[in-house]
């Protein structure tokens, strides 16, 4: 199945709509607390930074399919803060999953860094199991395996030059 046709809208903290910022973050919530089983405090203090970005993706019918954040280097998304600008918190709605969303969003994150940051190096912690997709997007490895909230990760990074 391809990939349906998404509205994409990068916006900061004080742009989100109250709609949006609702559905963001019911989002991330119901997978990253409820479906994967980690008790961690979700909105952690960096959604709202002036540098950090929201990139979502929309149905046609206004509801969230996919989302992730990007933050500016030196406040960070994984265990330690990182000092390039990184990607965090993707996800796919679990009703849109299996339409092949990672790759537009994973494209569009990409290039909103390269708007906002030209040639900035991206680094981002990925669940170790997903590292071949993200690969697929210039990231390689850059780190040993860790736990973070109990699932295996590996840091990546994506030189400003890919």
């Amino acid at each position: 199945m391809s990939a349906p046709e998404l509205n994409w809208i990068a916006a900061r903290f004080d742009e989100l709509t109250p709609n949006r910022l609702y559905a963001l973050l019911r989002l991330r919530s119901e997978v990253f607390v409820v479906e994967q089983a980690c008790a961690y405090l979700d909105i952690d203090g960096k959604d709202h930074h002036p540098q950090a970005w929201h990139l979502l993706g929309e149905a046609p019918d206004g509801r969230l399919a996919a989302y992730l954040r990007v933050l500016p280097g030196g406040l960070g998304h994984g265990v330690d803060t990182f000092a390039e600008v990184s990607i965090g918190r993707v996800v796919t709605s679990p009703d849109w999953r299996g339409r092949r969303l990672g790759d537009p969003l994973m494209r569009e994150g990409v290039a909103l860094i390269e708007r906002v940051w030209p040639g900035a190096p991206i680094r981002l912690g990925a669940q170790a199991h997903l590292q071949h997709f993200y690969a697929r997007h210039g990231f390689q490895v850059a780190s040993p395996e860790y736990l973070e909230d109990g699932i295996p990760h590996v840091e990546m990074l994506r030189d400003g030059a890919a």
